[in-house]
Order: structure tokens, then C-alpha cells, then sequence
């Protein structure tokens, strides 16, 4: 990793036998930085970046960028947003110079700003018809007292409000080199990588604003009543945060959890007892905290019972893992890291997420080393100390569990 004297961090992860690299820029502007009079201008700013930049125009910087047979992605969530590309390496100068006019020189044109409205109010209005995601999404909300709440959408009272002025001094006030990080995998030389970050990302100047701190709420339930014909229920758990000496144990307890059709919620919530149509557990993660949130899509009648199993299930964890289920989520954690090694643009991300969560970057072969370093009974000890206990509960349908 090798930081630029404008505060900007560049890590590379060379790939001598990929013909193509990837390159993800990270910069933390996220819903945690959206003024509450203004949510969803991360959002928004995101997709107003797109509409001309540097001496092009929104058609011309499209055409630019396929010239090149760049493959793009962007987009923001709760801590920071990013700008991806993949690409022949022979382009990367080329390419990194037009995202540096992208993030530095914006037009931000007020003749595309009640498109980029209209699509932020499209995705926020699509909620409705995705009750999971509009579900986890108030868990979140419901969890986190702290701005790790606010959702990425924003709310229509402050997308109809937005003025192009106000996204403007956003853009002016939370785009920056510092803090923000360059990262890049894939057929390249780090040295020339350096070289052309200088080159284009040198200038830019600013920094991005602190991260706030994590606050949560005192555990509680809630229930958002909508007609649907299922009802969807969510639980959210304190857990471990990045860079946890348990961090990877707390990971393999989830995979035995909700690691495939063998896994215990499947098997314990749908299989055995035919519960639900849905049931899933993940990790999450954000800077400095670490949680766990499961989800379970059920009948009416069948929402209660479904709630108590995944409860139990889940607290049963302390009671300890067996060998062969150990096994059995270190051979899927695996798959999923080999898997991931082999995408240039997977790495990038990985690599771009480090450097923000834990100022560092991280090989496939260090976290290999770690997921493996997790004994039986270490992760038995790290589940019977700390069990999965006392969460946030939410429902949504025309029944309310757990009353």
C-alpha cells in the first residue's frame, strides 16, 4: 500500500497470468455522511457524477469509456461509494484519466438533474414491491442509532426538497482524496500503477469526511404493516467487527448457520418443519462494527412458530458446532475466497474494502491463513462466550410477530 501526498491510497495486486485488470476507486461518501435534511444525495450524487466530466459531455464521456472496452459499475451504500472498471491493461492510463475527471472535474449539468431525481425517487418508490429488502433495510434503521441507519435511498420528503445547489456543496464538501482509496488487480506492474495514479488522482485535493461513530438502540421489536400475501420477518445480532481476533470464527459460525442446504436453518426451519419458502442468515459489516441479520419469508399462520425456531436455532449456536460442520463451512469459505481470486475485479473490491475498514490490505493467502487457523475449539469457546443473543426484531405483512 503506498499513500499519495494528497491523503489518496493506492494498494495493487499484481496477476502475472491475467491478460485484463480492474480498478476500483472507493470514496467514503455514504448514507452515514448525508445530512438528515438531505438523504439520499450520496445516492444521487453518484448517478448526477455520470452526466459529462472534464471536457466531455455525457455522450462523449460513454463513448470515451467504450472506446476503451471499459466494463463499468458504480454505486453507493451506507459508508462509501465506488467506481469500478475492467479493462485491457494497455488502457489503464487512458481510462484512469477519465475517472479522474469523473471524480474532479463533474459538470453536474442542472439539465440532467430531474432525471437523476427521478430515478433516485423510481428506486426508493421500488421498495414497495421488494418487501425483504424494504424490511432489512428498516433494521438497519431500527438497530443503529448512529447515521449507519440512514437509508442509502433517501426519503421522498428530501428528494423532492433536493436543489441542484445543495448536491453541489455535497459534491464540494465530501469528494476528496483523503481518505479515499485506488485500488487495482490484475495484469499490471505496481511501480507503473503508481506512476499514472500520480499522474491523474496527484491533484486531487480535499478530504473526505470522518466516519461517525457506531451508537445502536436498546434492542426492540417493530412491525410495519403492509397487505402482502407473505409476512417477512428480520432479526439483527451484535457481533464481532473486522480485524477481530474472531472475526473469521464469528464468519464460519454463520456458514454453518445459513451455509447451504445442510446448513441449520434450512434444514432445521424449512426442511424439518416446512416453515418458511425463505431462510437465510448473513454477516455484515461496518467500519468498527460487526453484526449478523437473518431473514425468513413465511405464511401468516406459520410467522410466529418461524420466529421461534430461528431464534432458537440461532442461540442454539452456543451449544457448540460440530467437526464435520466446521469442515464442512471452511470448505465453502474457501470456494468463495479461490473463486473470488480468480476475478480481477472481485480483488479490487476486496482490496478497496480493506484499505477503509482496516487501513490495510489483505492477500487471498492471509485470510486463507486465517480461516483456517480457527480451530474447533476456538470457535466453540468464541460461540459459548459469546452467544447470539437479544436482537432486534422486525416484521412486515398483516401479521405482527412476536407481540
Amino acid at each position: 500500500m503506498h499513500t499519495l501526498d494528497n491523503g489518496l491510497r493506492v494498494a495493487v495486486e499484481p496477476q502475472p497470468w491475467n491478460p485484463g485488470l480492474s480498478f476500483t476507486i472507493l470514496v467514503p461518501v455514504g448514507a452515514t455522511s448525508d445530512p438528515e435534511e438531505r438523504l439520499g444525495a450520496a445516492s444521487m450524487l453518484e448517478t448526477w457524477l455520470w452526466k459529462g466530466a472534464g471536457p466531455r459531455g455525457a455522450r462523449a464521456f460513454a463513448d470515451a469509456l467504450d472506446a476503451l472496452g471499459v466494463r463499468r459499475q458504480s454505486g453507493a451504500g451506507v459508508e462509501y461509494t465506488t467506481f469500478s472498471a475492467s479493462l485491457l491493461p494497455e488502457g489503464f492510463s487512458a481510462a484512469l484519466e477519465l475517472y479522474a475527471d469523473l471524480l474532479m472535474r463533474p459538470h453536474l449539468p442542472d439539465d440532467a438533474f430531474e432525471s437523476v431525481r427521478a430515478l433516485a425517487l423510481q428506486e426508493l418508490a421500488a421498495l414497495e414491491d421488494q418487501p425483504p429488502r424494504k424490511l432489512l433495510g428498516r433494521l438497519r434503521r431500527e438497530a443503529f442509532a448512529s447515521p449507519h441507519g440512514q437509508p442509502v435511498e433517501g426519503e421522498r420528503e428530501t428528494l423532492e426538497r433536493m436543489t441542484p445547489d445543495a448536491l453541489r456543496e455535497e459534491y464540494r464538501r465530501r469528494y476528496g482524496a483523503g481518505g479515499s482509496v485506488l485500488a487495482v488487480s490484475g495484469g499490471v506492474d505496481p511501480d507503473e500503477v503508481l506512476r499514472i495514479a500520480e499522474k491523474h488522482l496527484g491533484a486531487w485535493s480535499g478530504d473526505a469526511p470522518a466516519p461517525p461513530a457506531v451508537r445502536l438502540t436498546v434492542p426492540h421489536r417493530f412491525h410495519i404493516d403492509q397487505e402482502t400475501e407473505q409476512v417477512q420477518i428480520g432479526l439483527f445480532y451484535k457481533d464481532v467487527p473486522p480485524g477481530h481476533y474472531d472475526f473469521y470464527a464469528s464468519r464460519l459460525a454463520v456458514a454453518v448457520l445459513s451455509g447451504g442446504m445442510s446448513s441449520r436453518l434450512f434444514t432445521e426451519v424449512r426442511e424439518k418443519r416446512g416453515l418458511v419458502y425463505a431462510v437465510s442468515a448473513s454477516p455484515g459489516s461496518v467500519k468498527g462494527f460487526g453484526y449478523l441479520t437473518a431473514y425468513a419469508g413465511t405464511m401468516p399462520e406459520r410467522a410466529q412458530a418461524t420466529l421461534e425456531v430461528m431464534e432458537e436455532e440461532i442461540e442454539r449456536l452456543a451449544e457448540g458446532v460440530t467437526r464435520e460442520e466446521l469442515d464442512r463451512a471452511k470448505v465453502g469459505v474457501r470456494a468463495d475466497l479461490v473463486l473470488s481470486g480468480e476475478s480481477s475485479r472481485a480483488r479490487a473490491g476486496a482490496l478497496a474494502r480493506d484499505l477503509f475498514i482496516l487501513d490495510r490490505a489483505r492477500s487471498l493467502e492471509e485470510v486463507e491463513a486465517e480461516v483456517m487457523d480457527v480451530t474447533l475449539e476456538r470457535l466453540n469457546a468464541f460461540l459459548a462466550g459469546r452467544p447470539y443473543r437479544d436482537p432486534w426484531i422486525g416484521s412486515l405483512g398483516t401479521v405482527e410477530v412476536g407481540a
